[in-house]
C-alpha cells in the first residue's frame, strides 16, 4: 500500500510540548484542587461538584495534555522523556520525522527564551509522535460525525434567550422540602412562591437532559417536548445546558482536540454552572455566590446578558471542535497518517 500524503501540519518540539503540558496541568490543578480537597473530606458543593459528577470525567483526565489532530511533536535536545511518554499513550504513534518536518519549521518551547533569540530548528532526524488518526477514526469516527452534526446544526441557529433558567425551578415544582434534589441548600423563596414563579412564566426548555429532571407536575407546563432523538433539531446556542455540554463533547473527542480548547470548554461550563445556580430557586450565597432573581425584571435582564456572552463563547468553541473533527476525519490520502 502506498504511503498517504502528509497534511500540512504544525510541528512542535518535544520541549515546547512538555512546557505546554506542564502549564495545562497547572491550570487544571488550579481549577480542581478545591474540589479534590472537598471530596477527600467527604464534603459536597452545590455548584462546583456538578461538572465532576454529572459528567464522567476526572480532573486527572482533564489534566492530560493533547496537542490535537494535525500536530506532530518532534524530539529536540531537551524533551526526550516527554516524547517517550506521549508515544506510549493510547491513540498516539511514532511517525517518520522527515515527512513530519516537511510541513512547517519546528520551534522550541519559547521563541524568546534564549535572550530574545528566534525559534530554532530541531534535528530533522529526530523521532516524532502524533495522534494515530487511522486508529482513532476506526474507533471514534461514527461518534465524531454525530458530534460534528450536532455542533454544526447548533451554529446555524439563532440563540433563544427567553428561558430565564426556569428549568431549575421546574425541577422543584410542587415538591415538598424532603424531595428537593439539593436538600442541603435552602430555597430563596417559600415552596409556594417558587411554584408561583413557574406558573407565572412560559416554560420553554429545549434541552432533554434538563427537561428529563422536571417534576411530573412540571413536565406538562413545558411548551416543548425535547427527547434524546430530537437533540439535533432542538439544540440552540442560547441553551445553558448545551453550552456546558461542550465540555463533554471535547472530552469525548479526546486526543484530536487541543487541550486549550478543552480547557476553554471546561471554563465555559464552570461559568455557566455558576449562573445556573445563581438564577435557580436555591440560595447559594453561603457558598460565596450571588443571586440572579429571574422573577424580577432586573434579574431577567442580567440573566440574558450573561446568557448571550456564553452563547458567543460557546459558538467559538463549537467552531474549534468542528475544525478538530474535520482534521481527524480527513480523507486518508490527505490525512496526517504515515501508515503504509
Amino acid at each position: 500500500m502506498s504511503t498517504p500524503a502528509v497534511l500540512t501540519s504544525t510541528v512542535l518540539s518535544a520541549s515546547a510540548a512538555a512546557q505546554l503540558a506542564a502549564d495545562h496541568a497547572a491550570a487544571v490543578h488550579e481549577r480542581t484542587a478545591a474540589h479534590l480537597a472537598r471530596r477527600a473530606r467527604g464534603e459536597k458543593h452545590p455548584v462546583e461538584d456538578f461538572l465532576h459528577t454529572y459528567y464522567p470525567f476526572t480532573p486527572g483526565q482533564l489534566s492530560t495534555w493533547h496537542p490535537g489532530a494535525g500536530v506532530v511533536v518532534q524530539a529536540d535536545d531537551h524533551g526526550s522523556a516527554f516524547l517517550s511518554e506521549l508515544a506510549g499513550r493510547k491513540w498516539y504513534r511514532a511517525v517518520d520525522p522527515a515527512r513530519a518536518s516537511a510541513a512547517v519549521p519546528l520551534v522550541r518551547a519559547s521563541p524568546t527564551s534564549e535572550a530574545g533569540s528566534p525559534p530554532q530548528a530541531a534535528p530533522a532526524s529526530a523521532a516524532a509522535v502524533t495522534v494515530d488518526l487511522a486508529s482513532w477514526r476506526t474507533a471514534r469516527g461514527d461518534g465524531a460525525l454525530f458530534i460534528r452534526d450536532l455542533l454544526a446544526r447548533t451554529l446555524e441557529r439563532e440563540g433563544t434567550f427567553g428561558c430565564f433558567g426556569l428549568h431549575e425551578w421546574a425541577m422543584v415544582y410542587k415538591q415538598s422540602p424532603d424531595e428537593v434534589r439539593h436538600d442541603q441548600v435552602p430555597l430563596r423563596l417559600t415552596h409556594a412562591q417558587t411554584d408561583t414563579v413557574v406558573e407565572s412564566h412560559r416554560v420553554r426548555c429545549s434541552h432533554f437532559d434538563a427537561f428529563r429532571f422536571f417534576t411530573p407536575e412540571a413536565r406538562p407546563l413545558n411548551e416543548l417536548a425535547p427527547t434524546r432523538d430530537t437533540m439535533q433539531e432542538m439544540e440552540q446556542p442560547g441553551c445553558l445546558h448545551g453550552g456546558m455540554d461542550l465540555y463533554k463533547w471535547a472530552m469525548k473527542l479526546g486526543p484530536i482536540v487541543p487541550s486549550d480548547v478543552t480547557l476553554a470548554a471546561f471554563d465555559l461550563a464552570r461559568d455557566i454552572r455558576t449562573l445556573d445556580m445563581e438564577a435557580s430557586p436555591y440560595d447559594v450565597r453561603d457558598w460565596g455566590y450571588g443571586v440572579v432573581a429571574i422573577e424580577t425584571t432586573a434579574g431577567k435582564a442580567e440573566y440574558v446578558r450573561r446568557q448571550r456572552g456564553f452563547a458567543d463563547r460557546g459558538n467559538e468553541i463549537r467552531r474549534r471542535l468542528i475544525t478538530a473533527i474535520d482534521t481527524a476525519l480527513a480523507d486518508e490520502a490527505a490525512a496526517l497518517d504515515t501508515g503504509c
